[in-house]
């Protein structure tokens, strides 16, 4: 197994406790992304749940060019930093372009490599030279174990704190199926695996201009994956996922978030135990 993985005040690592990967897909506007990294925060502290808080100052891969992405990285930034400094969080983005890599880590606590880019091997080991975690989503496009590759990317940086994140596989158009296999696959590479409960039940393009989803399906694949081994989850969540600008259709609502959290930490325990 590798060596444990700091992120910030938190220490990530396989088998170690259950944490979570959770937040909005994209930052809509800052009181928004506060109220949500605010209710994050009591439910770490309520629930004794590590929690990383993941947005998105800009979702380069949208489905339209009509298709809302975000601040940009300048005013993103401005406001991922305003989540460490009054909610005391460790933060994650996604980061799509080698330029944009270096600023992104002065404020990022782990940089989340897309899973449409997971084989982009510049942008990898850019951003595995900087040092700081890396979360690897693996394409819907490639089987878990041709997640090694990129691994090996990462490491060969010298850089060890990988988490990766399993995320669903296309199944046909407009839709994606979870092997639950995947996790335990990727478990033997030695580094934490996440399930990612929102993006999963995702239907990409499935609304034309822009991707659908099934929420309803988030809780049951959840606890699936924790059951099967995964040592955290990732989940998209919003006050009101019905009006959100991005990824509204397998986004789960806030009042939700805690009974599943409940559930799934439990599940994690008597895993483990």
């Amino acid at each position: 197994m590798e060596d444990k993985i700091k992120i910030g005040s938190l220490t990530i690592e396989t088998d170690g406790p259950f944490f979570l990967i959770a937040g909005p897909c994209v930052i809509e506007d800052e009181n928004t992304t506060l109220q949500v990294a605010g209710f994050l925060r009591e439910m770490s502290e309520k629930l004794s749940i590590p929690i990383i808080f993941k947005t998105s100052y800009d979702k380069a891969n949208r489905t339209s060019l009509d298709s809302f992405r975000g601040p940009g990285i300048d005013k993103g930034l401005e406001i991922i930093q305003k989540v460490k400094d009054a909610i005391a969080l460790p933060v994650l983005s996604d980061v799509h372009r080698i330029g944009e890599a270096r600023k992104a880590a002065e404020v990022l606590d782990v940089i989340q490599i897309p899973a449409f880019l997971c084989r982009q091997t510049d942008l990898i080991l850019a951003v595995a030279r900087l040092g700081l975690p890396i979360n690897i989503k693996k394409g819907q496009f490639i089987s878990p174990r041709e997640i090694g590759p990129t691994i090996e990317k990462v490491r060969s940086t010298g850089n060890r704190s990988i988490i990766i994140t399993e995320r669903g596989t296309f199944f046909g158009y407009n839709n994606l199926v979870v092997d639950m296999r995947s996790i335990a696959i990727m478990k033997g590479f030695g580094f934490p695996v996440v399930f990612d409960a929102t993006h999963s039940v995702q239907l990409p393009g499935g609304d034309g201009t822009s991707s659908g989803g099934q929420r309803e399906f988030v809780s049951h694949l959840a606890k699936a994956a924790v059951a099967a081994g995964a040592d955290g989850v990732f989940m998209e969540i919003h006050p009101d996922p019905d009006s959100a600008l991005c990824d509204g259709p397998n986004s789960l609502p806030l009042h939700e978030v805690e009974p599943l959290l409940c559930i799934l930490k439990d599940i994690h325990g008597l895993i483990r135990a």
